[in-house]
């Protein structure tokens, strides 16, 4: 089993937030999710060789949020 976060953009209420845990419960190899609305992140725990990013994204989308998947990023900041 392997753990991942991600950020998730337009949530507002916890009815929202209940909407993106299922989406995510119903994606293969997603074995648990929650999300914190505080914090406005997704956590889940999956199975890895089922599992894929770009379906896990797909679900969210298509339940009317935005899965930030930060992979390979790079962020510069002026100091």
């Amino acid at each position: 089993m392997e753990n991942k976060s991600f950020a998730i953009e337009g949530m507002t209420c916890a009815s929202f937030a209940q909407t993106v845990e299922k989406a995510a419960k119903k994606v293969r190899g997603v074995t648990q999710a929650s999300v914190n609305l505080a914090t406005e992140k997704l956590s889940i725990e999956y199975n890895e060789p089922t599992f894929s990013v770009e379906n896990l994204q797909k679900a969210v989308d298509n339940s009317g949020y935005e899965l930030i998947a930060q992979e390979g990023k790079t962020q510069t900041f002026a100091i």
